[in-house]
C-alpha cells in the first residue's frame, strides 16, 4: 500500500447521531486528503491532515475560469460496522477523463488505488445488464455472460458492463463476482404478459434492484416479516420510473415507464394508433422515435428539463405550464399504482415511495393523498442500488442464499 503520513486532529467533531441522515454538503470530516503539483515532477506529497482552510494564490485560475473538478466518491458502511468504497478506479479513471477536458494534469490511477487494500474483498458485486428474463437475486458472472452481453447491439443499457468490470476485479484476487438483481428481472406468471398482439407479449424490465432492496426493507423494518409474507406495490420515480408489484417474495407484475406512466426523461403510454402514425410520419427514424421514448421524452420534452427540482422551482414561481406537467406526471404515477393494486385484488399490506425524486415533499404530499385509501404509505427515498449489490453479495457468501448459474438462465431452466 502506498505510505500516506496522516495527521489527526486534535479538536474532533462531535459525531452525527443518526448516519442516515447526513444530507450532502452539511457534515464534514475532522480530515481532509491534499496532494501537489509541480510541473516537472507531477503530483507529490500526499498527505491527510486535520481539515481547516488552507492558502490559494489570488491568481489561480479556479478563481478566474472555474477550472476546478469535482468527483464524488461513495463510501458505506456495512452491517458489520466496516466501510466499502464503491468503485473507485471508475472515479479515478473519470476524473482523469474531467481533467484532460479542463487542461489540468492526470492522476496516476495505480498510485491513488495503491492507497487501498482490495486484498480485503470477499467478493465484487455488479449492476446486471439486458440479460434474458431472469428470476431475482444473484447471478454468478462466467464467461457466457460476458459474451451474451458484449452481443446485445440494440437497446444496450449501461449495466451491460457491470459484470465485465466485477470481472476484471475479481479474477486477480481470486475472489467470486456476481450480478445482483439485474434489469431484466421478470417473475411475471403467464396471464400478466398477455397482450392483444401476440408477437408483442408484456415484458418486465426497470428498477428490480432498488425496488426489490426497498421492499426487503419495508418488510424487515416496517411489517417485522419476510417479504414473501407480504403484498406491496413498490414505485421508483427518478430519470426513468416504474411500479412493482410483490407477492410472495416475487415481482409478479409492473408498470413500466413506456407503458402508462410517464417519467422526467420517457414518454410513458401513448395511443398505439398515434405513435404508429409518428413511427410513419417521415419525420423520425428508429432512433429518433426511440429518444423520443426513452431519453427525451416526459419533463424534458415538454419543459427543456428532466431536473425535478428545477421544475418545483418554477412551479414556486407562479409556472402554471409547469405544474401541470408535473402534476400530470403525478397522476400517471397514482394510477399506476392503482392499477397494481387492481391486479392484487386491493389486498396490499404497503406502498412504498423511493427513488431520487420521492425527497419531494410535495411528491410524497400528491402521491400519499391519491392512493392512502389503498395501503399505508412508506417514504424511502433515494436510489440504494450500491448498498443493495453489497447486502445482495453478503446473502451469497453467508450462504442465505444461493447465486443462480447463467449457463441455466440461457437454457430456460
Amino acid at each position: 500500500m502506498y505510505d500516506i503520513p496522516v495527521t489527526l486532529t486534535t479538536n474532533p467533531k462531535k459525531k452525527p447521531e443518526d448516519e442516515s441522515k447526513l444530507g450532502f454538503g452539511k457534515i464534514f470530516t475532522d480530515h481532509m486528503f491534499i496532494m501537489d503539483y509541480e510541473k516537472g515532477r507531477g503530483w507529490h506529497d500526499a498527505r491527510v491532515v486535520p481539515y481547516g482552510p488552507f492558502v490559494m494564490d489570488p491568481a489561480c485560475t479556479v478563481f478566474h475560469y472555474a477550472q476546478e473538478i469535482f468527483e464524488g466518491m461513495k463510501c458505506y458502511r456495512r452491517k458489520d460496522g466496516g466501510l466499502n468504497l464503491f468503485r473507485p478506479r471508475d472515479n479515478f479513471e473519470r476524473m482523469n477523463r474531467s481533467a484532460e477536458r479542463m487542461g489540468m494534469p492526470k492522476i496516476d490511477v495505480e498510485e491513488a488505488l495503491a492507497g487501498f487494500d482490495l486484498t480485503t474483498l470477499d467478493a465484487v458485486c455488479a449492476r446486471g445488464g439486458m440479460l434474458p428474463p431472469c428470476p431475482s437475486g444473484a447471478f454468478a458472472v462466467d464467461g457466457d455472460m460476458i459474451e451474451y452481453l458484449a452481443a446485445i447491439t440494440q437497446g444496450a443499457h449501461a449495466s451491460n458492463l457491470g459484470c465485465v468490470v466485477a470481472r476484471d476485479i475479481a479474477e486477480p484476487l481470486g475472489i467470486p463476482s456476481f450480478v445482483y438483481d439485474p434489469v431484466a428481472v421478470d417473475e411475471m406468471p403467464p396471464m400478466a404478459r398477455i397482450t392483444g398482439i401476440p408477437e408483442l407479449p408484456r415484458r418486465m424490465m426497470g428498477h428490480a434492484l432498488n425496488t426489490r432492496a426497498m421492499a426487503i426493507r419495508c418488510a424487515e423494518t416496517v411489517l417485522h416479516r419476510p417479504l414473501d409474507r407480504c403484498r406491496l406495490i413498490v414505485l421508483h420515480l427518478g430519470g426513468g420510473a416504474s411500479v412493482r408489484l410483490f407477492i410472495g417474495g416475487k415481482m409478479v407484475d409492473n408498470v413500466r415507464d413506456d407503458e402508462l406512466l410517464f417519467a422526467p426523461e420517457r414518454c410513458g403510454g401513448i395511443a398505439a394508433e398515434q405513435l404508429v402514425g409518428l413511427c410513419f410520419s417521415g419525420k423520425y427514424d428508429r432512433a429518433g422515435v426511440m429518444k423520443l421514448v426513452r431519453g427525451r421524452g416526459g419533463l424534458l420534452a415538454h419543459l427543456g428539463t428532466s431536473d425535478a427540482m428545477e421544475v418545483e422551482r418554477r412551479m414556486a414561481r407562479g409556472d402554471e405550464r409547469a405544474k401541470l406537467v408535473y402534476d400530470a406526471m403525478l397522476y400517471t404515477a397514482a394510477k399506476s399504482i392503482g392499477a397494481m393494486a387492481a391486479a392484487a385484488g386491493g389486498d396490499i399490506d404497503r406502498i412504498i415511495l423511493t427513488g431520487g425524486i420521492a425527497h419531494s415533499a410535495y411528491v410524497a404530499d400528491y402521491l400519499t393523498k391519491k392512493v392512502r385509501f389503498i395501503a399505508p404509505v412508506e417514504v424511502m427515498a433515494g436510489e440504494f442500488e450500491m448498498e443493495a449489490l453489497a447486502v445482495g453479495a453478503a446473502r451469497v457468501l453467508s450462504g442465505r442464499e444461493t447465486a443462480h448459474r447463467f449457463r441455466d438462465l440461457a437454457k430456460g431452466e
